[in-house]
């Protein structure tokens, strides 16, 4: 099968086309002629970081871990997918897991569902990671109706997703973003926009909440960034972050008696650990995409296969609005 290949990490790190060996889906695997793809963070990390973070495959490495395909093998173990079955997933690009910048992947059915029946291939691959991602966050700071939410970063690829489920799940939600084109999009998903450029942290909690503050916020920018969600958060208040790997002073969070919830979505498919709960999340998110719940944002470029170099060149360029997809 064609795939694209990364020989050697760094930041001058380039990708191959090269043929490789059809992977072979083991028990407990269905084999999937891969639609597209998309590129997440946490891809290009890895092609630059390389051996330096611990989740990186050995090289020469096939890299990308979302994906949109149609299933062509199920073999024995597997229950709920069919051959010809349209599906998504998040299940390659790390450790020992075969990525899905390639023709197929043979993934663990555990990471699969059925795609939703109103998107296309292209819309389906922007989904898996972040909406997990989002999915995951919200249910753990448990987001509830009728909430005052606060979602950082709502233009980009986990915070859109995240403005729009606790749309879903009937919260009042508020949104940050940097720029004109970032806060109508923003506005145009159903959340209050918020320029964290022109307004305080204190400004806009004064504003939208009388000084109290908001219930859940979804840090999807963390680092230094979760010092404002703790001045945004109300007393015993929930973060959810996806970004957390920083020294950081915990004084507001302990006077407020926040609740921190790190969100890391790849633990299952590192450590083959609660791996079905990722399948059931991506039925969920299915069932609200259809619902008229959630739709993806994508970027209004276009690669395919041979040019993912250039994809994750626009994702790092940081010009993207919505997820960068490859089509195979």
């Amino acid at each position: 099968m064609k795939a694209m290949l990364i020989n050697t990490y760094g930041e001058d790190a380039v990708f191959e086309a090269a043929e490789v060996e059809t992977p072979t889906a083991e028990p407990g695997q269905v084999l999937v002629k891969i639609a597209a793809s998309s590129v997440n963070t946490v891809d290009t990390m890895i092609r630059k970081m390389g051996k330096d973070l611990p989740l990186s495959p050995n090289p020469p490495a096939i890299l990308g871990m979302d994906f949109a395909g149609t299933v062509e093998k199920v073999s024995e173990g597997v229950d709920g997918l069919a051959v010809g079955d349209e599906v998504y997933g998040c299940a390659g690009g790390l450790a020992d897991l075969g990525g899905t910048l390639a023709e197929y992947i043979a993934a663990d059915a555990r990471l699969v569902a059925r795609k939703p029946t109103t998107l296309s291939m292209r819309e389906a691959t922007a989904l898996p990671l972040v909406g997990i991602t989002a999915y995951e966050g919200l249910k753990r700071a448990g987001v509830k109706a009728g909430q005052r939410v606060l979602v950082h970063g709502g233009s980009g690829g986990v915070g859109h997703v995240a403005l729009q489920l606790a749309k879903h799940f009937d919260a009042e939600v508020y949104s940050t973003g940097g720029g004109d084109a970032q806060l109508s999009l923003i506005e145009q998903l159903g959340a209050t926009p918020i320029n964290y450029k022109t307004e305080s942290v204190e400004d806009y909690v004064q504003k939208h909440t009388a000084g109290t503050g908001f219930d859940v916020v979804f840090d999807s920018v963390g680092g230094m960034n979760m010092l404002n969600s703790f001045n945004a958060a109300a007393l015993n208040g929930n973060i959810a972050t996806t970004v957390s790997m920083c020294e950081i002073d915990l004084t507001v969070a302990h006077f407020k008696g926040l609740s921190l919830h790190v969100v890391f979505m790849l633990i299952p498919m590192l450590h083959n650990f609660e791996r079905h709960i990722h399948g059931e999340v991506l039925r969920n998110i299915s069932s609200i995409v259809d619902a008229g719940g959630l739709y993806p944002v994508l970027d209004e470029t276009s690669f395919f296969l041979t040019r993912a170099g250039e994809a994750h060149a626009r994702l790092e360029s940081g010009q993207a609005m919505g997820k960068v997809v490859i089509d195979n």
